[in-house]
């Protein structure tokens, strides 16, 4: 889900869909707020859902550069709230997998709450 919308940013697309589950469009809903992509809809009924988003254009450039994935399923990373930094300097963003639900590491520092990093964008 990242990749296809960091490649679709790059091909400067308007939008960009994708199969549904409930993780996808909530990360796509925290990116949505956060200002990286415009919006989030989903589409389809029963069996053949999907997710649309809304991509955003910059001068002719992309919204964000990079998307790291931290977590992978061969080496699963967890910090703990103190552990927890700003994402170059506040100008990205990393999501979090908590007890919560997944959160931003503003709000997680916030709540004092950790859990694993499941990826940064910037």
């Amino acid at each position: 889900m990242l990749i296809k919308i960091k490649n679709a940013q790059m091909a400067k697309k308007e939008t960009v869909s994708f199969g549904h589950s409930k993780l996808k469009f909530e990360i796509a809903k925290i990116l949505s707020r956060e200002g990286f992509i415009a919006d989030v809809q989903k589409k389809g009924k029963k069996n053949v859902k999907l997710i649309e988003v809304g991509l955003i254009q910059d001068d002719g450039g992309a919204r964000f550069s990079q998307i790291r994935r931290v977590s992978k399923p061969s080496r699963r990373v967890y910090r703990g709230y103190k552990e927890i930094f700003s994402v170059r300097k506040g100008f990205g963003l990393a999501i979090y997998s908590t007890p919560k639900g997944l959160l931003t590491d503003k709000e997680a520092r916030r709540d004092k709450i950790g859990g694993e990093v499941l990826f940064e964008i910037y």
